[in-house]
């Protein structure tokens, strides 16, 4: 049966040591990486223009939170839509928000 000599296992975790300490020098020793620049506020706006029954203007303002994907959603008045809300709900959300209208095309 084969049997671990104490001296290799020693020697061996020095080596290893030794290896990471020289990894960890290197490391503090580069160059900082660079970090993204602080983000605005005010992250995005968007602006709807309905002509379908008159001409109807709606703003909305997408605000940072805590985390880099999602926003606070307010309309032009101020109000509160969402608190944490993505881009892909909030299009959603906008799109869903207009009512549809039938086509009068084929229609006698």
């Amino acid at each position: 049966m084969y049997r671990k000599r104490s001296m290799e296992c020693s020697a061996r975790l020095k080596l290893r040591a030794n290896q990471r300490a020289v990894k960890e020098r290197k490391r503090l020793e580069g160059v900082a990486p660079e970090y993204p620049a602080e983000l605005p506020e005010l992250r995005r706006m968007v602006i709807v223009i309905d002509f379908d029954f008159g001409r109807h203007v709606e703003v909305f303002r997408f605000w940072k939170t805590r985390r880099v994907d999602c926003y606070r959603m307010t309309r032009k008045d101020g109000k509160v839509i969402d608190e944490s809300i993505g881009w892909a709900r909030a299009l959603e959300k906008i799109r869903k928000g207009y009512a549809r209208v039938r086509s009068s095309r084929g229609l006698c």
